[in-house]
C-alpha cells in the first residue's frame, strides 16, 4: 500500500514538474490543429502521381487521376534490372480518339525519338523519355479537358500489357 502511495505521489510530482496543466495542453492542441485546417483544406493545383514499370512489361497501376487543368508532374520508376535496349520502358499519354494499336504500331520505328513517332506527334499530350532497369524520369504536364485517355508504353511489343487510363475530373 506504501508503494502504490509512493509510486501515485512521484508519477503526480513528475506530470506536475513537466510545466503546464492538462487545460493549457488542451489549449495548446486545440490551436495547433486550428492553425493547420486552412492550409489542410485547400486545394492543391498540382498532383503528384507516380507509376513503376518492371521486367515483367507491367506498370504497377492501370488507373491514375488527376483534375482538370491541374499541373501534374509523373515519376516513371523502372524496377526492373535489364537495359533500355533490351526493357525500355516510357509513359505516353494519348490524346482523346487516338487509335492505340496504329499508334503503338509506329512507335515500332520511332527509336531515336524515344518510340514517339513525329508523324503522330500531335496525338501525344506528355510522354516520358525511355529509360532502363533502376531508372527514374519524370514529366510535367497540363491535365487535359475532363475525359478518359490512354497512356501506354511504346516501346516495341509493350503497349499490349503496360496500359492504363488517366481519368481526368
Amino acid at each position: 500500500m506504501k508503494k502504490s502511495l509512493f509510486f501515485f505521489l512521484s508519477l503526480s510530482l513528475f506530470f506536475a514538474s513537466c510545466g503546464g496543466s492538462s487545460e493549457e495542453a488542451e489549449q495548446a492542441e486545440e490551436t495547433t490543429t486550428e492553425e493547420s485546417a486552412p492550409a489542410a483544406a485547400a486545394p492543391s493545383n498540382e498532383a503528384m502521381l507516380a507509376i513503376t514499370g518492371g521486367d515483367d512489361m507491367k506498370y504497377d497501376l492501370t488507373e491514375l487521376k488527376a483534375t482538370e487543368g491541374q499541373t501534374v508532374k509523373l515519376t516513371l520508376t523502372h524496377s526492373g534490372k535489364m537495359p533500355k535496349e533490351s526493357m525500355g520502358h516510357n509513359w505516353v499519354l494519348l490524346a482523346a480518339g487516338t487509335d492505340v494499336d496504329a499508334f503503338a504500331k509506329e512507335a515500332i520505328n520511332a527509336k531515336d525519338n524515344d518510340y514517339i513517332p513525329a508523324a503522330l506527334a500531335s496525338s501525344v499530350i506528355a510522354h516520358t523519355k525511355t529509360i532502363g532497369g533502376g531508372e527514374t524520369t519524370d514529366v510535367t504536364f497540363t491535365a487535359p479537358a475532363k475525359g478518359t485517355y490512354d497512356f501506354i508504353c511504346t516501346f516495341p511489343g509493350h503497349y499490349a500489357m503496360m496500359r492504363g487510363k488517366l481519368i481526368v475530373e
